[in-house]
């Protein structure tokens, strides 16, 4: 057989990242043979995703824990207040007696949340919530039955809650379980120990934490204990990259694995895989503590369809109304979007008046991925009204829009970028048709975090429009770039638009 080799690589191993894209503060288990995955999705609706995979490479989306994590204004997009880079944090992943379990937390409900169910594929998943937000913490059912979170930023704590995990044990009290689990990678400062990922391997506890010294890199901390409540020692583990944050995964033939993820500019934040040997009770990270390109695991398959998937918006009978890769951006407006009422389409309707785009409801969003990725639709505008906007973006704090604006009763293609950090119309071109086409293009390899906008009047001849804007990472969104198809209103509600399709690949023309 004839093996073809990437950069020396064998093209039929896996590769890191393992995923290209924006799926930070991963969780995993392993059940039986299949693995599962939770994620971060913040602002986003429906959140806290859950992903499948049988090799730990190829993953794919099979449900979300909740369609919404709760009705106010910061969530709904409403009355000037936003969610974004708040929403639901990192998630604790659990299987415990038949059970699974996934928690977040939310600074904007200051609430810690319990989701749980028998069938993570098929079944719905019931909420427990209570207060406070415990920060990224850790679930963990311990062998005599008593159930814990450990939960904090430099000073962790762990506080115990009932049987069934559902809110704080009735009597216990917090206890401060490490002082500070910063101090194996220095104490200069820099962000504190946090991300807790506890689990016991042969009758030791080993908690991972990342911490960030000043002047250094993202690192992975592991301390170890013989009994929950400590004595715990501390080691840097990995230091290499940037790559932290994550835990521990065996597969059934007894490998093991760290998963972890690295900030990698305006894609987002992407899961590596590390390998793991153990010496003298310790679990070692990488190779030589090096983060290798290589694994022995099979090769990706690609993130499309799993990750990211075009839609043409056919829908057959019993199918979703969104394939699972769509998430609105905040809570939707479900009164104001269907699939249904213009067979092989998606309407999107203006319902009230927006100020901008980032303050707009109903932007359907997907990932963009690396190193490299297209996104283009068909919309037809006859529908719009004066002051309407709809199109393709590239959400972020930093966004870009390609869109047809109404005004006067006359369209106007047009390119806005707020890469100056607030949102100015770069080009504007008269649209004498009631059909276009747009196009956006992502250049993620080397961290070149570009990306271009076009337009079509056909669907096959495609021209630049705007400028070429540079998609940085920022914390107010704390995600990374993500396509959107938006419609809003500035002046006269009751518009619509329809997109026909949205198509992704994972190649670009312009380089």
């Amino acid at each position: 057989m004839l093996l073809v080799t990437v950069s020396g690589v064998n093209a039929q191993t896996a590769r890191n990242p393992v995923l290209f894209a924006d799926v930070p503060d991963i969780a995993l288990i392993r059940v039986g043979k299949t693995y599962y995955m939770s994620s971060t999705t913040m602002h986003l609706s429906p959140g806290l995703p859950i992903l499948k995979s049988n090799d730990l490479v190829n993953w794919h989306m099979v449900g979300y824990a909740y369609d919404t994590l709760a009705s106010m204004d910061a969530l709904n997009l409403t009355n000037g207040k936003s969610s974004y880079g708040r929403g639901s944090w990192a998630s604790s992943l659990r299987y415990h007696q038949g059970t699974y379990y996934v928690t977040t937390f939310a600074q904007t409900t200051g609430k810690t949340y319990v989701f749980t169910t028998k069938d993570p594929e098929k079944g719905r998943w019931k909420v427990s919530s209570f207060k406070p937000a415990y920060h990224d913490h850790s679930l963990f059912f311990d062998d005599d039955g008593r159930v814990y979170l450990i939960y904090g930023g430099g000073k962790l704590r762990l506080v115990e809650l009932t049987a069934d995990a559902s809110g704080v044990k009735p009597g216990t009290a917090e206890q401060v379980l490490i002082e500070n689990a910063s101090t194996p990678s220095g104490t200069d400062g820099g962000l504190p120990a946090e991300g807790s990922q506890l689990f016991k391997v042969n009758g030791k506890y080993y908690l991972f934490n990342i911490t960030w010294p000043r002047g250094g890199m993202r690192t992975v901390v592991i301390h170890r204990a013989d009994r929950i409540t400590g004595p715990w020692e501390g080691r840097v583990a990995l230091q290499d990259l940037g790559v932290a944050q994550g835990g521990l995964i065996d597969t059934p033939d007894g490998k093991w694995y760290a998963y972890l993820f690295r900030d990698f500019g305006g894609v987002g934040r992407i899961p590596y895989l590390v390998p793991v040997t153990w010496e003298e009770g310790w679990p070692v990270l990488g190779v030589n503590g090096k983060v290798p390109e290589a694994l022995d695991l099979p090769a990706s398959k690609g993130l499309i369809p799993g990750i990211v998937a075009s839609d043409e918006f056919s829908r057959k009978k019993g199918e979703r109304a969104l394939p699972m890769v769509w998430q609105w951006n905040h809570n939707p407006d479900n009164r104001l979007w269907s699939v249904a009422e213009r067979k092989g389409y998606l309407r999107l309707k203006t319902g009230h008046i927006d100020t901008s785009f980032v303050q707009a409801r109903n932007t359907l969003t997907q990932r963009t991925i690396g190193p490299e990725c297209t996104g283009s639709l068909a919309l037809d505008v006859s529908s719009l009204k004066d002051g309407d906007f709809a199109g393709l973006s590239l959400l972020q704090k930093n966004y870009g829009l390609v869109g047809v604006k109404q005004e006067n009763g006359q369209h106007f293609i047009v390119m806005v970028s707020a890469a100056a950090g607030k949102p100015l119309e770069i080009q504007r071109i008269s649209l004498a048709q009631k059909n276009v086409f747009l196009k956006t293009e992502c250049n993620f390899n080397n961290r070149a975090d570009i990306a271009h906008f076009y337009y079509s009047l056909d669907g096959k001849s495609w021209h630049d429009i705007g400028e070429p804007m540079k998609m940085p990472y920022t914390i107010p969104h704390f995600m990374g770039y993500r396509f959107g198809l938006f419609t809003y209103a500035t002046a006269n509600p009751g518009g619509y638009a329809d997109f026909d399709y949205f198509r992704v690949t994972d190649s670009i023309t312009k380089k």
